[in-house]
């Protein structure tokens, strides 16, 4: 078993959730249950599917929730492009936006080759 409050990637995905949540608040209040809510519920789900595989006995459990987030990582670039498309958040927004998913990726993606599945 993991400790996921010692985890990086549970950490940072934290950290990116609540960005997210500031990002999402400027968005028109007619998207409070589209694309807002989406993706706060796909930014909470990262580190929420990490610290719930943590608990796992298995390495094989662990990156099934492990591949869970990554889903909603991908999901998240979706959505993050799509409000840009929408005019809801800047180039400078997105960017920073997408930088930080991509990092996140890479980070789960990382520790998840190191599980012995």
């Amino acid at each position: 078993m993991h400790r996921f409050k010692e985890l990086e990637i549970w950490k940072r995905s934290r950290v990116f959730s609540s960005e997210i949540y500031s990002l999402t608040s400027k968005f028109p209040e007619s998207e409070k249950f589209g694309l807002t809510n989406q993706l706060r519920r796909a930014s909470v789900s990262i580190p929420s599917n990490i610290a719930e595989g943590s608990s796992r006995l298995s390495e094989k459990d662990f990156a099934r929730f492990l591949q869970i987030a990554l889903g909603s990582c991908y999901e998240i670039e979706t959505q993050l492009l799509i409000s840009s498309d929408l005019k809801f958040i800047d180039n400078t927004e997105l960017n920073n936006a997408l930088n930080e998913i991509e990092q996140i990726i890479k980070m789960i993606s990382k520790f998840k080759s190191t599980l012995k599945i």
